[in-house]
């Protein structure tokens, strides 16, 4: 008698059973055929138990870090429920499933292909919403790769057709989305005037935390680039405040499948920052704010208050604090050290590199300004040296002339050697 579904999951569940038995597992539950002359009760459990197995399998290739295993799961899961599902749960099906390419590393290309596929896919089966959500996430990932022509292409058809739509939470994301492109090519008055575009639709919908944490952060960088840095420490102090909260009370790793992929990636690499990297690069920037603003010594302060103390021992927040200790020193040698110990940690954000390229070319010109001090001052005094000699010989030779004209004897004069000789009597 051959195993009902539900006892083939729990034996792929199994901690005794190996990675490739569990992916046959899942497989077989896929493969079978649906009996006919089934009550919709027992149907609807079948499609459940494969639901299940789609995501365990897509789940078990995340962990192997297999793009294309993950693509096929992709592809088969269109098939299984295109007629037997909601649009609504098949939607959130394969955006649970891409997420899931956000932990494999050099998986860009082969996102970008399933991507393609899908939208294709979705516009055939005229599949509007879902359309939208997946060409969003296309151009923030060609958004991260720095191709910002095919990303503006793809916003600006979007922008068109939401406007049309008036859909407001995504009008935002896609609004967003635009500002960063434009800052990335360093049109910084048009990346200002499309997250006010973006900060507008927010305002009469409820938005997201992330999505929230994501405009603030985007509305600090571009005051950074302006140099208001006070007005950029207050978003970024806001953004970090609500992505902590957020990481302080995630789920647990393993209660985190079947999540709502509903965000794209322009929020972050989840919908929900549950690991703290979105509070972390918050961070960072509120610590870059105040070495911008010549208060290094408020580093250890803002790292001693509660929400801050878990990253206080991170490589990043040690790369930042050896910057702010080099900076108040005005040590352009400990600078140096700090960008070469920490390179990967402040190389790899454009926008921490930019700044600190700036602020290594003030220390570089302070302690260029420093150096002609300390050559021009030697010299300075090595030239005054002799009228200070003739000064003092003079006043020497005027006291002892003084001396010999009050005693009684022979009359002297100075001769033009100014050495005091006797007259001729």
């Amino acid at each position: 008698m051959a195993s009902s579904n539900a006892d083939l999951l729990e034996q792929a569940a199994s901690p005794q059973t190996s990675p490739q038995h569990s992916e046959n597992i899942y497989q077989e539950v896929l493969s079978r055929p649906t009996p006919p002359n089934i009550t919709p009760e027992a149907h609807a459990q079948i499609l459940r138990e494969q639901e299940t197995a789609l995501l365990k399998l897509g789940t078990l290739y995340r962990d192997q870090q297999n793009a294309e295993g993950l693509a096929q799961v992709i592809t088969l899961s269109r098939a299984f429920f295109m007629s037997s599902t909601a649009k609504a749960k098949t939607a959130k099906l394969i955006r649970t499933l891409l997420n899931f390419f956000n932990t494999i590393p050099d998986s860009m290309p082969t996102q970008i292909r399933v991507l393609d596929d899908n939208i294709a896919w979705a516009k055939t089966e005229k599949r509007i919403f879902l359309k939208h959500s997946l060409e969003t996430r296309l151009a923030g990932i060609h958004l991260d790769l720095h191709h910002y022509r095919p990303a503006l292409n793809i916003v600006e058809s979007l922008l068109t057709e939401l406007k049309r739509l008036d859909d407001k939470l995504i009008l935002t994301e896609v609004h967003l989305l635009e500002s960063k492109i434009y800052r990335g090519v360093g049109n910084i008055t048009k990346a200002k005037a499309a997250l006010t575009s973006a900060r507008t639709s927010a305002a009469s919908i409820y938005t997201p935390p992330p999505l929230q944490s994501a405009l603030d952060i985007q509305s600090g960088i571009l005051h950074a680039e302006e140099k208001d840095y006070k007005t950029a420490y207050s978003y970024f102090f806001e953004a970090f405040e609500s992505q902590a909260s957020a990481a302080s009370f995630a789920p647990a790793p393993g209660k985190r499948e079947g999540a709502d992929g509903a965000l794209p990636a322009v929020t972050g690499d989840a919908p929900i920052d549950t690991d703290g990297k979105g509070a972390l690069e918050s961070l960072k920037y509120m610590l870059l704010c105040k070495v911008m603003l010549n208060l290094p010594e408020d580093v250890h302060s803002l790292l001693s208050i509660k929400l801050a103390l878990k990253y206080a021992q991170l490589r990043d927040v040690e790369s930042m604090r050896a910057i702010a200790r080099a900076h108040q020193d005005r040590n352009l040698a400990d600078f140096e050290k700090a960008l070469r110990d920490y390179k990967d940690e402040l190389s790899s954000d454009p926008t921490i590199r930019s700044h600190l390229a700036a602020l290594y070319d003030t220390l570089l010109e302070q302690n260029e300004s420093l150096t002609e001090c300390r050559l021009i001052n030697p010299i300075l005094s090595f030239s005054a040296q002799p009228y200070r000699l003739s000064l003092s010989c003079d006043l020497g030779l005027f006291c002892a002339n003084a001396s010999i004209r009050s005693q009684p004897g022979p009359t002297h004069q100075l001769t033009p050697d100014s050495h005091p000789l006797p007259l001729p009597a």
